[in-house]
């Protein structure tokens, strides 16, 4: 029994060893692909000896993976991070609970077929549909930061790499199942040996020379724009209480007036998330940052600004206009939003609100059920910002649709693609990744970027209020970055594009597929006999 328990720990700590490297580590990426092999070991043990109460092994394996990789959300939020982490790795466990299921009732290797399939759906649910939804750690992922080995996720998204990850773990699980019962050896004749051996390779193999002939054919289109980016390097816990709006306004500016130096033509220049407070959307013109923008732009009348503003919306009646809405008097009401706002000299501007929010921080998950619970027991604390339902684009210039992804909504691979779906031809992020401080977080952010630019074959302009902002292709490659915590300007060009992947033009194939294999193999088990 001790033995067994000490095998079990072992190969747990292997487990999280090989699936927290590629999130935590450059260029490590490719551990990931065998990162699943250790639980199916462990798993295959427990069967075996007929352990009782192995969902506990399995458990706790996930939540030391998900707090070895994301353990900075507790510097914003303790309570909020310790929820991620044990919210999440509870629904890793389940559906791995959901394939012992079925592998009690399916011989073979469907359980394994529905492993796989029952885990790319529960990611496919967590981008599009959940309203408590963490994607920080959807499988393909952990390719972020070796962009080299997925320039298909132009075609098959960030699940594509979730469904490699899977291929390839159980490929080489069942190859070593295969040689320790003897039935490699034993029972298959060489044709099996050979296709086996074959099918393995090509399984890890083969996206790698695919990438490699994607990358190698793949031109990028030649229609720059100039982009200024101004990183201001504000402390976000002292944001509010250190320097005045005024104060950082001229800091901001004076970035923006170094970075225009010897500019010719349009020129977009780029602040970070929430970067004031005093937008009301009811009156956006009024605000005194907006002023003090257009009246730095009638100065340079070829730059337009596009900056992030904490929001709100206010109502003059006495009926509450929504769920999310807090009482601002007798009969009026006030709504928040997380909104980002492109203004040229002229004072004409657009405006977009951000519609992936982040749980609990900016978004009560089901406001009717629970924002009573929130407003009469606990005082009201979690975020209640109001987000667009559809996706829109800003218009740089007249005529450029940009897209813009504030902070948050860079994680969502369908989400940005919708940017491009309307014609943005140019993506954009603004954030404000300081909450987290010196950890890993921000280089996860930074990196799921690339994904983005890849899926949608746009350059992305990445603006960080504290770094890292950055310069990204249309391959995923970081041109030029700036540094952590530290004042910065950065200027030069990207690319427009007009260019539609596979991706764009039809979404996830390869979530929508794993879903109605999930559905099906689910429903024959449900109707199997025992």
């Amino acid at each position: 029994m001790k033995n067994r328990s000490l095998v079990l720990l072992c190969l747990a700590a292997v487990f999280v060893l090989l699936m927290s490297l590629p999130f935590l580590v450059k260029g490590c990426g490719f551990l990931a692909l065998f990162g699943f092999i250790p639980l199916l070991c462990m798993e295959r043990i427990a069967s075996e000896t007929g352990m009782k109460h192995f969902w506990w092994w399995h458990y706790g394996a996930f939540v030391a993976w998900n707090a070895a990789t994301t353990f900075w959300v507790c510097n914003a939020t303790v309570g909020g991070g310790i929820f991620a982490i044990l919210a999440n790795a509870l629904q890793m466990s389940l559906v791995f609970g959901l394939f012992r299921w079925v592998k009690r009732r399916m011989k073979g290797s469907v359980p394994f077929l529905f492993l796989a399939a029952a885990w790319i759906a529960w990611e496919k649910y967590y981008l599009t549909v959940a309203q408590i939804s963490w994607p920080w750690l959807v499988l393909g992922n952990a390719f972020a930061d070796t962009t080299v080995l997925v320039q298909w996720y132009e075609v098959t998204g960030t699940l594509g790499g979730s469904l490699w990850v899977w291929a390839v773990s159980l490929a080489f699980f069942g190859l070593m199942v295969a040689m320790s019962d003897g039935r490699f050896s034993d029972r298959w004749n060489g044709k099996a040996r050979v296709a086996a051996l074959t099918g393995t390779a090509m399984a890890l193999f083969g996206p790698i020379v695919w990438s490699a002939v994607l990358g190698a054919r793949y031109e990028e289109t030649d229609d720059p724009v100039q982009v200024v980016i101004g990183q201001p390097d504000f402390d976000p816990y002292h944001k509010f209480g250190g320097l005045t709006q005024d104060q950082q306004n001229v800091v901001l500016l004076e970035q923006f007036r170094q970075g225009l130096q010897g500019a010719e033509g349009p020129v977009l220049l780029l602040a970070p998330e929430t970067f004031t407070p005093d937008v009301l959307c009811n009156d956006v013109p009024s605000g005194r940052t907006f002023q003090r923008f257009q009246a730095f732009l009638r100065e340079h009348p070829d730059a337009e600004i596009l900056f992030g503003a904490s929001s709100w919306t206010r109502y003059e009646q006495a009926e509450r206009p929504s769920a999310n809405a807090r009482r601002l008097g007798d009969d009026a009401w006030y709504e928040t939003h997380n909104s980002a706002i492109i203004l040229d000299s002229a004072g004409r501007y657009g405006l977009y609100q951000k519609s992936k929010l982040v749980p609990g921080v900016e978004m009560l998950p089901y406001p009717s059920v629970l924002g009573p619970i929130d407003d009469n027991l606990l005082g009201g604390v979690a975020g209640r910002c109001v987000g667009q339902q559809e996706v829109s684009n800003l218009v740089f210039r007249g005529d450029t649709p940009v897209g813009c992804a504030i902070c948050y909504e860079s994680v969502y691979g369908e989400h940005c693609a919708e940017y491009v779906r309307r014609g943005a031809r140019l993506l954009t992020v603004i954030t404000n990744d300081a909450w987290w401080g010196d950890t890993p977080g921000y280089r996860q952010h930074l990196n799921y970027s690339r994904l983005r630019a890849i899926e949608t074959r746009r350059d992305i302009a990445r603006c960080a209020n504290t770094g890292i902002s950055a310069f990204i292709d249309q391959k995923g490659r970081i041109l030029v970055r700036t540094a952590w915590w530290e004042p910065a300007v950065l200027k030069g060009t990207v690319n427009l594009s007009d260019r539609e992947t596979f991706f764009v033009r039809t979404g996830d194939v390869v979530g929508r597929l794993s879903v109605f294999v999930f559905l099906l193999l689910l429903v024959a088990a449900l109707v199997r006999k025992r």
